[in-house]
């Protein structure tokens, strides 16, 4: 890791309220990138908080969320975030060969039409920078105008995390390997 992890005795009155707070939260522990956001704990507080909104209670529900998160990760070949998500897509239902195909860079199958307007949308966003304008609108025609504003929301978080892991070089859990090429 290219910041130095703090150790609990280490850190200040506001390093250990943010990691309190986390470990108290729905997470109940301390995710990766948090171990660097940590050296500025404002930074920390706000994204932990962002962090648990777009992964826990948005209108779009686990399946979707871990599709538009695994689009995410592997756009920014992000492994760590590759390994946790990946576990957690197949435990909300996203079908092992969806899951595949996006590690592979192929488009996967998804006959569902809101599975196929997040991985649609998503993909555009992150290749693009853009969403066309009818995609847009099915979009919002089949996950509502809040679902949409929250898949943004959850795409822009995840590439936060994205990048922090790689920037920082967090790796994996020790034994494992990368499960995405270049």
């Amino acid at each position: 890791m290219r910041v130095r992890d703090l150790r609990p005795g280490e850190m200040n009155a506001a390093q250990r309220r943010v990691v309190d707070a986390t470990v108290a939260g729905k997470r109940g522990r301390i995710p990766p990138p948090l171990r660097a956001w940590l050296h500025s704990p404002e930074l920390a507080d706000r994204a932990q908080r962002l962090g648990e909104f777009v992964r826990y209670e948005t209108t779009l529900g686990p399946a979707l969320s871990e599709l538009a998160i695994l689009v995410t990760a592997r756009f920014w070949t992000a492994q760590y975030e590759w390994y946790a998500h990946r576990r957690e897509a197949l435990k909300a239902g996203v079908d092992p060969a969806v899951i595949a195909a996006i590690a592979a860079r192929r488009v996967p199958d998804l006959p569902d039409p809101r599975a196929r307007v997040v991985y649609d949308y998503a993909t555009a966003l992150h290749t693009g920078h853009r969403v066309p304008q009818a995609l847009h609108d099915e979009a919002v025609r089949l996950l509502g105008e809040a679902g949409v504003v929250e898949l943004v929301g959850l795409l822009g978080y995840y590439t936060l995390i994205s990048m922090t892991l790689n920037a920082f070089a967090i790796g994996l859990p020790e034994g494992e390997q990368p499960e995405l090429a270049d």
